[in-house]
C-alpha cells in the first residue's frame, strides 16, 4: 500500500444523476400523461453527492465506481469533476449495462424514488485499486445493500483497509428489498462511524425503539450519528450520548441532505473535531442542500456556498450540542 496520504478520504460506490420531477399530483393515476411543472437533473447517489460535497468542504477526495459507456455516466463524472473530485479510477465498461438513473417525485409528505441500478450492481472487489483506497486517512462507503457484486467481500474490503491505517464510515441508506442483512453484522465491528437516520437504524437492528437501536449498535461500533432531519442529528459514542439541532434555512429539497450531513460531518472527523462540532458541521451542509433543488446543486453555486457558510459557522456553543452521560429520549 502506498505510504504517502493523498487524499483525506476516499470513496468506492456508486454514480449516477438524479431526475426529480416536481408539481406531480400526489395520487399517480395509471394511464393518464401526469404534467410535471418543474424538473432538475442532478448529480445523485449517496456515494457521488457524499464525494462532491465533502470536496467543495475543502476535503481531497478519491473516487472508484464503474460506468457505462453512455452519456449519463459522462455527465456523472464530470460533476464529480466540477466538484473537485478525483476520479482516475472510475471505470467506464462497455456492455448491455448503462450507468444508473433515478427518477425522484417529491409529494406532499412523501416521494417516490425509482431506481434503475445499472453499473453499480456490478461494481465487484476486482474494479477496486487498493493501493488507491489506502492512500487516504478515511474511506467512506454508502449505499450497502445496493453493491451486490462488492458485499460478498466488504469484510475483506474493510479489513485490508483498517490494517493499511484507515478509519471507516458507512452509511447504509435504504434496503430496496426490505431485508436489512447481507452480513452487516459481521462488517459492522470494522466501521469506525455508522451514519444511519433514524428509521434505517429500527430496520437494520429489527428494534422499533429508536434508543433501543442505537443501543445496540453502539455495541458494536465506536460512534453512531443518527440523522434526525428537521429535529437535528444526535451521536452515541459509549455511554454517552450528544446531540445538536438543525439549522433554520429556506428550505426547497430534502434530496441528499443526508449525505450532506454525512460529508459535513466526515469533513471534520478527519481532523480531529470533537463529536460535537462534528454533529453541527453534519447538520450545516445537511440543512445547506436543501436550500436548492437536488443533493448537489447548493454546492455548486460557490458564492452562494461561501456566504451561507461564514453567516452559519462557527455555530455558537449555546445553540449548539449537549453530552448526556446517560442515554436520553431523542426526538423522532
Amino acid at each position: 500500500m502506498e505510504s504517502v496520504r493523498r487524499f483525506d478520504v476516499t470513496v468506492a460506490g456508486e454514480l449516477n444523476l438524479d431526475l426529480i420531477l416536481y408539481g406531480l399530483p400526489e395520487e399517480l393515476t395509471p394511464e393518464r400523461e401526469l404534467l410535471a411543472d418543474r424538473l432538475a437533473l442532478t448529480l445523485g447517489s449517496s456515494s457521488a453527492i457524499f464525494a462532491h460535497n465533502l470536496s467543495v468542504l475543502g476535503g481531497r477526495v478519491g473516487f472508484i465506481s464503474r460506468i457505462g459507456a453512455d452519456p449519463l455516466g459522462e455527465i456523472s463524472a464530470q460533476r464529480l469533476v466540477e466538484g473537485g473530485v478525483d476520479v482516475s479510477r472510475v471505470r467506464k465498461i462497455s456492455g448491455t449495462t448503462s450507468t444508473g438513473l433515478t427518477v425522484i417525485l417529491p409529494h406532499t409528505r412523501h416521494r417516490n424514488i425509482l431506481t434503475y441500478p445499472g453499473t453499480m450492481f456490478e461494481m465487484c472487489f476486482e474494479d477496486l485499486d487498493l493501493d488507491y483506497l489506502a492512500s487516504a486517512r478515511h474511506f467512506h462507503l454508502s449505499s450497502f445493500f445496493l453493491h451486490r457484486a462488492l458485499l460478498p467481500r466488504i469484510v475483506e474490503l474493510f479489513t485490508i483497509l483498517r490494517k493499511a491505517g484507515l478509519s471507516i464510515s458507512l452509511d447504509t441508506n435504504d434496503d430496496p428489498a426490505d431485508q436489512w442483512d447481507s452480513d452487516f453484522w459481521d462488517v459492522l465491528p470494522l466501521v469506525d462511524v455508522f451514519l444511519p437516520n433514524a428509521r434505517e437504524a429500527c430496520r437494520v437492528t429489527g428494534l422499533a425503539d429508536l434508543d433501543a437501536a442505537v443501543e445496540r449498535l453502539a455495541a458494536s461500533v465506536p460512534v453512531v450519528a443518527v440523522k434526525l432531519g428537521a429535529d437535528g442529528a444526535f451521536a452515541q459514542k459509549g455511554k454517552q450520548r450528544f446531540t445538536s439541532p438543525s439549522f433554520q434555512v429556506e428550505f426547497v429539497d430534502p434530496v441528499g441532505a443526508g449525505d450532506s450531513f454525512d460529508a459535513g460531518f466526515i469533513y471534520q472527523y478527519v481532523r480531529g473535531a470533537d463529536l460535537e462540532t462534528c454533529l453541527d458541521y453534519g447538520n450545516l451542509a445537511g440543512a445547506f442542500s436543501t436550500t436548492r433543488s437536488g443533493g448537489t446543486e447548493a454546492f455548486r453555486d460557490r458564492e452562494h456556498f461561501r456566504s451561507f457558510f461564514a453567516t452559519h459557522w462557527p455555530r455558537p456553543r449555546t445553540e449548539g450540542t449537549e453530552m448526556h452521560e446517560s442515554l436520553t429520549k431523542a426526538k423522532r
